[in-house]
């Protein structure tokens, strides 16, 4: 399956435990967290999605799931991976005390993968691959989910072509680091991420 993503996902607990059935979202956090990250524009509140439709938005929207112990942000200038990108992103880290987040963008014609890690707010990893040139960012100490990725390229293999499934890496550290399991999974608890909801929003 090829996946289109720009997505940033942060949880205060372990993702295993924070994300389970009965998730109940709160529009005015969610509204605030818009607002927070237009706030030139006019935003306009259009009605309630599943993460599933929300993954990659049109140019004017933004969807924002708010919980008790989580928010996603669904964001269409995260694939820019440029300052307002970061921006973002580190908005994102922010947003609940103490939490973790993950930033992770997919898109399907560049064959690409960004994907940031935060711990606290603070950004730990920065990783940046394609399929056509390879390695083009890598900061920052790596998460065990990456690690049987780079076995080849650690043994001397060259990057260019990676020499690993960008999209099978990006959905691997999704499944570790954000839900806790893969994004497209149910759990035997029934918990599916793609069925989270989400607040949708278009902006000027």
């Amino acid at each position: 399956m090829a996946w289109s993503v720009a997505l940033a996902c942060a949880s205060a607990g372990e993702p295993t435990e924070v994300f389970r059935p009965g998730l109940v979202p709160d529009p005015d956090a969610a509204a605030r967290i818009a607002r927070g990250l237009y706030p030139a524009a006019t935003l306009t509140e259009t009605g309630d999605t599943v993460l599933d439709f929300a993954l990659w938005p049109y140019e004017d929207e933004l969807f924002v799931g708010a919980f008790e112990r989580a928010l996603l942000l669904c964001d269409r200038r995260l694939f820019c991976l440029d300052d307002d990108a970061r921006r973002i992103a580190d908005t994102a880290a922010a947003a609940l005390p103490g939490a973790s987040c993950g930033v992770l963008v997919l898109h399907t014609v560049i064959r690409g993968c960004w994907f940031r890690w935060y711990d606290a707010g603070e950004l730990r990893r920065d990783v940046f691959v394609t399929a056509e040139d390879g390695v083009v960012v890598d900061q920052g100490e790596r998460l065990p989910a990456e690690e049987p990725f780079w076995r080849a390229v650690d043994a001397g293999a060259p990057d260019v072509p990676l020499p690993f499934d960008h999209e099978e890496f990006g959905l691997a550290l999704a499944a570790a680091h954000m839900f806790g399991r893969g994004i497209a999974d149910r759990g035997k608890d029934g918990f599916l991420p793609l069925e989270l909801p989400l607040r949708r929003f278009k902006h000027a």
